[in-house]
Order: C-alpha cells, then sequence, then structure tokens
C-alpha cells in the first residue's frame, strides 16, 4: 500500500494509559483503520516521557505521526489495530 494521506478523526484521539499508547481512527484512500501510537514515539519526538499530556504531545507532533502510522500501515494493514512505534519515524 503506497498511501500518502492519512486523515485523522480528532473525535476519536485517546490516551489508553493502561496499555502506554494514544489510540485513534483514521481514514486512508476511503478505508477506516484503527491506529494506536506507542508513548515511545511520543518521547521520541518531544524528548520528554508522556504523562498526564500524551494527547497533547500526539497534537503537536501530528504530522510526523501520521507519516509513522502510513508507515506502519503499509507494513500491516491487515492487523485489526495497527501499531505505531518509534521505529516507524523516518
Amino acid at each position: 500500500m503506497a498511501a500518502n494521506r492519512l486523515d485523522i478523526d480528532n473525535t476519536t484521539i485517546l490516551d489508553n494509559v493502561d496499555e502506554r499508547q494514544v489510540e485513534f481512527a483514521g481514514e486512508v484512500d476511503g478505508d477506516e483503520y484503527q491506529f494506536a501510537v506507542q508513548y515511545d514515539l511520543l518521547e521520541a519526538l518531544s524528548g520528554d516521557a508522556p504523562e498526564d499530556d500524551a494527547v497533547d504531545m500526539f497534537n503537536r507532533f501530528i504530522d510526523p505521526i501520521s507519516d509513522a502510522a502510513l508507515s506502519a500501515l503499509a507494513r500491516d494493514e491487515s492487523q485489526p489495530m495497527i501499531v505505531v512505534s518509534e521505529n516507524d519515524l523516518e
């Protein structure tokens, strides 16, 4: 899959503290996917570990996160939840 645009549904952004990830739904080429951005990616982008501000960090770095999410999706789009990690940063 060589998609180049992810439309994030801002109403679905949720900080899942127990799993240490921010979850959201997004649309790519007319198909909807569920994504989870691990805290390690947020820390790599910001230089600080998320505490009570994971959603704020997510929103601050939405462009590189969108690119990383597209990379994770290209790796394996068959998963019910596409996990986006620090390894997906370019």
